[in-house]
């Protein structure tokens, strides 16, 4: 299951050595609730590996303004703590996992 990721707990759980995967949506947002299954599905497949997360942006201003996020989805990669990556819009699993994929092939 995707990580809850708040205002609060950003710094903790991204402080990390693993890839995160961060999903800003709303609840309102019908391009959001497209990719949510890819974005749980990906938080299944690839537990341990890498830390993926949705946060919701009306409930956590701070975090969508520090990285500058204007439009929903938008789902950026981060590598210790720095955007590595990022997709703006729906976009099939396959991308996100390319992407994800990607960015462990350089740690590794």
């Amino acid at each position: 299951m995707a990580i809850e990721i708040t205002d609060q707990n950003f710094e903790q759980v991204t402080n990390t050595d693993l890839p995160v995967v961060i999903d800003f949506w709303a609840v309102w947002c019908g391009p959001c609730k497209m990719i949510a299954p890819s974005i749980e599905a990906l938080s299944n497949e690839y537990a341990g590996k890498a830390v993926i997360g949705k946060l919701d942006v009306d409930n956590n201003p701070e975090a969508s303004f520090k990285y500058k996020v204007r439009n929903i989805p938008t789902v950026l990669f981060l590598q210790n703590g720095e955007i590595v990556d990022k997709v703006v819009g729906a976009v099939p699993k396959n991308v996100l996992e390319d992407k994800l994929k990607a960015i462990m092939a350089k740690v590794s």
